[in-house]
């Protein structure tokens, strides 16, 4: 039964990280094809512009940018999964009321497969989520992320409840019938491929730091 489960949330959790790249692959289609017709929008204004019509060509520029301003969504890091689950975590936080804050610089290219990463910061910015719905007052996370050398470097400061006692090596998560297995996901990725990760529970706050080879 336990192997079971295991496999079950290993297949929805993949499939979630699938879902969001999926998304931010959607949203570069979109750019590029705004990109595609942009020499058309210029001979749309030209044209406006040398009839006189210097009124619809604003309102041409001001409906351009509000199209330009919707698919322009997408958090920048350099790496696209990583553009994927944190611009999906984020939306998701900020319809919660959570302020999020992002500092990361990441290469395209890394160690870890688009899966594993997703499943990591994933599973990492779920576990920030629900602890940031316990919290009194505000309701924050601090994103930060770079290389350092080879190695991939992971922070993250969120609000919470009360502090937490560790079972075993982790915290327990309070889905039901998850029983804190995201956490055990992350670590097991992580030590697979030579990395740690530690989570530190304060009243009022959590912290969680990676640190994991990336490149070649």
């Amino acid at each position: 039964m336990r192997k079971k489960t295991y496999l079950r949330l290993v297949e929805y959790q993949t499939e979630q990280s699938r879902q969001h790249l999926g998304e931010v692959q959607s949203i570069y289609r979109e750019m590029r094809g705004y990109k595609h017709d942009f020499h058309h929008h210029l001979q749309a204004l030209k044209g406006q512009l040398e009839a006189g019509e210097v009124g619809r060509a604003l309102e041409y520029i001001a409906q351009l940018d509000e199209n330009l301003m919707a698919v322009d969504r997408l958090l920048k890091t350099g790496n696209v999964t990583l553009d994927a689950i944190l611009s999906a975590k984020i939306a998701q936080a900020k319809s919660a009321g959570i302020s999020v804050s992002v500092k990361a610089l990441v290469p395209d290219g890394l160690l870890l497969t688009d899966l594993e990463l997703g499943i990591v910061v994933g599973n990492l910015l779920d576990n920030a989520i629900e602890a940031c719905g316990l919290a009194q007052g505000d309701r924050f996370i601090r994103i930060y992320m770079k290389m350092k050398g080879k190695m991939l470097y992971f922070s993250m400061l969120n609000s919470a409840g009360r502090k937490e006692r560790k079972k075993g090596s982790l915290f327990p998560s309070r889905k039901e019938g998850l029983h804190g297995f995201g956490l055990r996901r992350v670590d097991t990725i992580l030590k697979e491929h030579g990395g740690w990760c530690k989570y530190n529970s304060e009243e009022g706050a959590f912290t969680t730091e990676f640190l994991v080879p990336a490149l070649g």
